[in-house]
């Protein structure tokens, strides 16, 4: 009765407000009608240092399955056209994909096992496709160097891929040694963990796939002049993102066919306590026509600590592969 009573005197204290003053009945649209606020940007806790905060552990999981490049089914749209329905139906058939061939990650004879040992299925995607510049979404087309460049031998070629006389036609990530960057940043079907590290004027990521850790200086200190596996990183802060230039990567490891000239530009924005929105532009006039510009969302998971990676412990990959390719050839 009670909450009857209080709903009739506040209708009544309504009708009485709308039939004496009808100035303050027609303003009540346009209040209504006005727009929110912008909400304000994330802004990131600081260590005791004064910089902002990104450490912990991080994945790339839920990135599983997002193509590079736009699918060609999707020509003529832009990632923002796509909405949250359409994402939803990517995703739900790019999951459905995975499962159809799970079979097929173990080889023809062994399969992939439970699930459960993988970290690829039921990934919710951010976007349709990673590549965010140029518009169309393609990687550009590559100049003539580096056209003369592709099928040259010298860095190993990619798993399954031409011959295996010897362990130097297989890849550096077919050795173990390394998957590179951004390889290491790239989603696979398992070991997507990383750790962010800060102390004063450092950053360090170390990534569970062959847990390489790079050391990302935050200095306008020389550069030595040594090529390594994963560049040398320099970085700084452009307010609460962190911005880092590599160069010096090795030939033998370079991303995409790259040259010693390649420039890598990578930001780090922290859009919320659990999002890191990542990007990197590719430089290389030597490689491709103009740069380019892929990214994806990094989600902080604190549970999950960096596995061993053992790969090559305990176990005959490389010999099996080169004494399978000497089996095979002796059928001929």
């Amino acid at each position: 009765m009670k909450h009857w009573l209080a709903a009739g005197l506040i209708g009544t204290a309504i009708f009485v407000f709308a039939t004496t003053a009808p100035d303050a009945q027609q303003a009540a649209p346009r209040a209504a009608g006005a727009q929110a606020a912008p909400a304000r940007p994330y802004v990131p806790p600081k260590t005791p240092w004064g910089d902002p905060d990104l450490q912990g552990g991080w994945t790339n999981v839920n990135e599983n399955g997002i193509p590079l490049q736009r699918p060609d089914a999707l020509t003529g749209k832009s990632v923002d056209e796509l909405d949250d329905s359409e994402l939803a139906e990517i995703v739900k058939a790019r999951n459905e994909a995975a499962v159809a061939g799970a079979a097929a990650i173990g080889g023809r004879d062994t399969g992939a096992g439970p699930t459960h040992w993988y970290e690829h299925y039921g990934a919710k995607n951010s976007r349709a496709w990673m590549l965010t510049d140029p518009a169309d979404g393609r990687i550009p087309p590559l100049t003539p160097a580096a056209q003369a460049r592709v099928g040259r031998g010298g860095r190993g070629r990619g798993f399954g891929d031409g011959r295996a006389d010897s362990w130097l036609d297989r890849s550096f990530y077919d050795r173990c040694i390394t998957r590179s960057f951004p390889g290491s940043m790239m989603p696979a079907i398992y070991g997507n963990a990383y750790d962010i590290t800060q102390a004063p004027g450092l950053v360090a990521i170390r990534y569970e796939m062959i847990h390489e850790t790079r050391i990302i200086r935050l200095d306008d200190s020389p550069r030595t002049g040594l090529r390594n596996h994963m560049g040398d990183a320099r970085g700084h802060w452009e307010g609460n993102t962190l911005v880092v230039e590599t160069t010096n990567f090795d030939p033998r490891t370079v991303y995409q066919n790259g040259s010693p000239k390649l420039v890598m530009v990578e930001r780090y924005r922290p859009v919320a306590a659990n999002k890191i929105e990542w990007s990197v532009t590719m430089n290389d006039p030597d490689t491709w026509t103009k740069p380019w510009t892929f990214g994806m969302t990094l989600t902080a998971d604190p549970e999950q600590p960096l596995f061993e990676y053992a790969c090559h412990e305990g176990n005959y990959a490389m010999r099996n592969i080169l004494s399978a390719a000497r089996a095979e050839e002796a059928k001929k």
